[in-house]
């Protein structure tokens, strides 16, 4: 299976707090976007990675030389997620066909594994309305009433909820018309399997690992440190 990424990439991170969008912060030696990338980057089916950056983004040049990969390529974003994906998707045209399968994943999450990619990749293959990885909820989940302090109001149920995770992957003409729909509507989509289900189509779950997370918070970019100190360790010498 062949297949081309789009990376949007062109968020501030203001959760962070940081004076440098998250995803060019540096862990583990590198920054986190290089993380990010270099599961397809050393994965030869794919074919093509659309970085989308903000308009003045000054560091992804930077970034783009030090992988020097002919493969990648940069397009300016949009205001929300969703309209920065939709340029990346239209960045691949004329070279990718209407079925092409196409990979959305968040620049700020450095964990995915190569061992995670290839299991989405073999669980999508036949499945026309494409899918994402997601992890079930574990903790007992509260409603929350009031302004901080908060009260806890109710237990809420977490049968069958899951936490989406990425990449997640679609045939490129279902997607792009997805987001052009949701844009025409006036509906901006949380993420691209959502974009997916408003159309009535059902994306399939694939189980990913709960270490695939996202940066916001600095506490997650020490967790990240953790993580990307121990795979190292573990590979072999």
């Amino acid at each position: 299976m062949r297949y081309r990424v789009v990376i949007p990439a062109a968020g501030s991170g203001r959760r962070l707090a940081s004076a440098i969008p998250k995803q060019y912060l540096e862990v583990a030696g590198r920054t986190v976007i290089e993380h990010a990338l270099t599961p397809f980057l050393t994965d030869a089916r794919c074919l093509e990675v659309v970085v989308v950056i903000a308009a003045d983004d000054a560091r992804w040049p930077v970034v783009e030389r030090a992988l020097a990969d002919r493969r990648l390529r940069s397009v300016p974003g949009g205001a929300e997620r969703a309209d920065s994906v939709w340029h990346g998707l239209a960045a691949l045209q004329p070279a990718i066909a209407a079925d092409d399968w196409v990979l959305v994943h968040d620049a700020a999450r450095p964990c995915l594994s190569v061992a995670e990619l290839e299991t989405l990749l073999h669980e999508l293959a036949q499945h026309e309305a494409g899918g994402l990885l997601a992890v079930p909820l574990a903790d007992t989940l509260k409603r929350a009433v009031g302004d901080s302090p908060w009260q806890s109001a109710k237990t809420v149920d977490r049968s069958g909820l899951w936490r989406a995770l990425t990449p997640q992957m679609f045939r490129y003409a279902l997607l792009r018309r997805a987001l052009e729909e949701a844009r025409a509507a006036g509906r901006t989509p949380t993420d691209e399997a959502q974009a997916i289900e408003w159309t009535g189509r059902v994306p399939q779950i694939v189980v990913g690992d709960v270490r695939n997370i996202k940066v916001t918070t600095a506490a997650d970019l020490e967790l990240v440190a953790a993580l990307l100190a121990a795979r190292s360790a573990a590979e072999p010498r």
